[in-house]
């Protein structure tokens, strides 16, 4: 097995955690943990008849959130950590890669973490455009945490989604990638993008007057806050999710989902200006 833990955040999860687990394999990883913000589904259950340890987590509404207060409430006793959402399940070909890249210890002597890619399912079948999927989500135990945001009651996520890790050292990539699913339909996608719009808005106040904050940003995530401010935000998502991105390829599905990308940030766009 790998020296690594796997800690799956989760919350009313039954549709996707099954498929989560049994695409890990019980070989692969030294841990598997669940830590559940209280779900009143069959989320613990199916990950108890799994052999997974399930930790129970409240949130109080302030720093830390899920990821982070695992991090320094049960940290693992493995070199390496991979948060993986209920969604998300690890394919063969990642697997095999991950095994030779956690395997050659001369090569990550100077590699605190990883980006993985993903693939992404919408309307039921994977997409071959629009924009790509990348997540920070491997790194060293002790090589860094999610960055520290002061929320005091204004989100009710109480998981890191946005917030990225700032990790000590150089970092890689995983080319192999993980299936992005989520069994849970249109309206969850729907609930879940208004919130994380909610988010962003309350996240970009504090963006423009946070200097430490911006410094750690990618040049990515800057030129998203740049854009964001903007009316034009939307369309621009739009045109390069089904153009640039290649979202056409897809057809009504790479078009539907374009339009969701653009009618998110034109959310973002408007909860700033109710803001102001």
């Amino acid at each position: 097995m790998l020296d690594l833990t796997i800690a799956i955040p989760v919350k009313n999860e039954e549709l996707n955690l099954a498929g989560c687990i049994d695409a890990i394999g019980r070989d692969f990883a030294k841990n598997i943990v669940v830590i559940d913000s209280g779900s009143t589904d069959k989320t613990a259950e199916i990950a108890v008849q799994r052999n997974v340890k399930v930790i129970d987590f409240i949130w109080d509404g302030k720093f830390p959130k899920k990821r982070n207060w695992f991090l320094q409430n049960h940290t693992p006793d493995t070199k390496w950590v991979l948060f993986l959402d209920a969604d998300e399940y690890i394919t063969p070909n990642f697997k095999k890669e991950l095994r030779a890249v956690l395997s050659d210890d001369e090569k990550n002597q100077d590699i605190s973490g990883y980006w993985l890619n993903y693939t992404i399912y919408f309307l039921g079948k994977k997409l071959r455009g629009g924009y790509p999927l990348k997540k920070l989500a491997l790194f060293k135990v002790g090589a860094g945490e999610y960055e520290r945001i002061e929320e005091n009651q204004w989100s009710k996520m109480d998981m890191e989604i946005h917030e990225h890790p700032v990790l000590t050292g150089k970092t890689s990539v995983i080319k192999s990638k993980i299936d992005h699913r989520d069994f849970r339909g249109i309206s969850s996608y729907m609930d879940k993008h208004n919130e994380y719009a909610a988010w962003e808005a309350a996240r970009f106040a504090d963006y423009k007057t946070n200097k430490s904050l911006q410094k750690q940003y990618t040049w990515k995530q800057r030129l998203k806050y740049k854009l964001i401010n903007s009316v034009m935000v939307g369309p621009v998502f739009f045109v390069g999710s089904y153009f640039f991105m290649g979202g056409f390829r897809d057809g009504a599905r790479g078009f539907a989902f374009a339009i969701f990308k653009m009618a998110y940030f034109t959310q973002i766009y408007c909860r700033l200006k109710e803001r102001k």
